[in-house]
């Protein structure tokens, strides 16, 4: 089992940054690779980024060049760097985590609230 919590989320104004932070706990050794969702207000739930055991990250398009997803092996923490941020960024970000590559994630944290707003 692997325990996942988000930490970092809060306020900010429009073109402000802020990191998001996610703690891992358990088997997290299995783990193939880790990531971030997003759920703003009447919508879907969408994925916003990943990053393998390897440390290759990969982004969804209207995040690429802003936001960066990094890992800290020592501490079992993955980070999301996200700048110049937008309202339609306002959104629950979710960590998650794969054992294996497919489709849906094997585990979810509990989601931290990331409000942009002048």
């Amino acid at each position: 089992q692997v325990q996942l919590v988000e930490s970092g989320g809060g306020l900010v104004q429009p073109g402000g940054s802020l990191r998001l932070s996610c703690a891992a706990s358990g088997t997290i050794f299995s783990l193939y690779a880790m990531g971030w969702y997003r759920q703003a207000p009447g919508k879907q739930r969408e994925l916003v980024g990943t990053i393998t055991r390897g440390g290759s990250a990969d982004y969804e398009d209207s995040v690429k060049g802003r936001f960066t997803i990094s890992r800290e092996n020592a501490k079992n923490t993955m980070y999301l760097q996200m700048s110049s941020l937008k309202p339609e960024d306002t959104a629950v970000y979710y960590c998650t985590a794969w054992l294996q590559r497919k489709a849906v994630p094997d585990y979810w944290g509990q989601g931290t609230q990331v409000t942009v707003s002048s």
